[in-house]
C-alpha cells in the first residue's frame, strides 16, 4: 500500500508540470492567427465591436450578427 501510494505521488508530480496549450495548425499563416479574435478586421476586438462581421448592421440590429452576408 505504502509503495503504491508512493507511487502516485510521484505520477502526479511528474504531471503537474504538464501544460496543455493550443498547437498551431499547419496551413494557417500568422496573419490569420492574428485577427482570429477580430471577424472584420477593423482593428476591434469582436468581444467590444458594435458590428463585428462588419456588415454595416449592428449586432444588437442582426439577425446572425457573425456573417457578413446582409439578410
Amino acid at each position: 500500500m505504502k509503495k503504491l501510494a508512493i507511487a502516485l505521488i510521484a505520477i502526479g508530480i511528474l504531471l503537474s508540470g504538464c501544460v496543455a496549450y493550443d498547437a498551431p495548425r499547419e496551413g494557417r499563416g500568422d496573419r490569420e492567427r492574428e485577427y482570429r479574435g477580430d471577424r472584420d478586421r477593423d482593428g476591434v476586438p469582436n468581444r467590444a465591436d458594435r458590428d463585428r462581421d462588419g456588415d454595416g448592421v449592428p449586432n444588437r440590429q442582426d439577425r446572425r450578427p457573425d456573417d457578413p452576408r446582409r439578410y
